[in-house]
């Protein structure tokens, strides 16, 4: 199976990863335009849009910490991006993979944009089943998390055709 590679198939992983970025940044912005910290709206029984501040990583993770976790997440963004921008250009012939990688990286960048205006995420996207509440996300942690799930999916089916 050839495996196309080269700017000219980057690019298009790159015009994906845009697209998420600009959608997350612009729900974020309606967001904070539009709520103050902690305001809902509930949408359906099950679904709310609210503003929540996230300090922290995935679950609120260190986000009780004194500030530090800023600056250590948005490197560790950044890091992540420039990596996916190797990855990105020596496979994006590799549909599935860069598809994954493009979805992380526009998410990533989001949220590091994030920490940088703000110093925290801004989460608005909250499910709940009566009065559980799953923790609230936003449009880059989606997109984070159908690339992870799209980057196991290609190496199950990776190891399948390798048998």
């Amino acid at each position: 199976m050839a495996r196309k590679s080269g700017s000219g198939g980057m690019l298009q992983w790159l015009g994906l990863a845009l697209i998420i970025l600009i959608a997350d940044q612009f729900t974020k912005v309606l967001i904070v335009g539009f709520y103050q910290l902690h305001d809902s709206t509930l949408v359906t029984s099950f679904f709310n849009v609210v503003r929540w501040h996230n300090s922290g990583a995935a679950f609120s993770f260190l986000a009780g910490s004194s500030g530090w976790q800023r600056w250590f997440f948005t490197v560790i963004g950044l890091a992540a991006a420039a990596l996916i921008l190797w990855l990105l250009k020596s496979h994006s012939g590799q549909k599935l993979f860069s598809f994954a990688l493009a979805c992380i990286l526009g998410g990533a960048i989001g949220n590091v944009i994030d920490r940088l205006l703000y110093g925290y995420v801004v989460d608005f996207l909250d499910f709940h089943w009566h009065d559980w509440h799953f923790p609230a996300f936003n449009v880059a942690d989606s997109a984070i998390t159908i690339g992870a799930a799209c980057l196991i999916l290609d190496e199950l089916l990776r190891v399948r055709r390798a048998r």
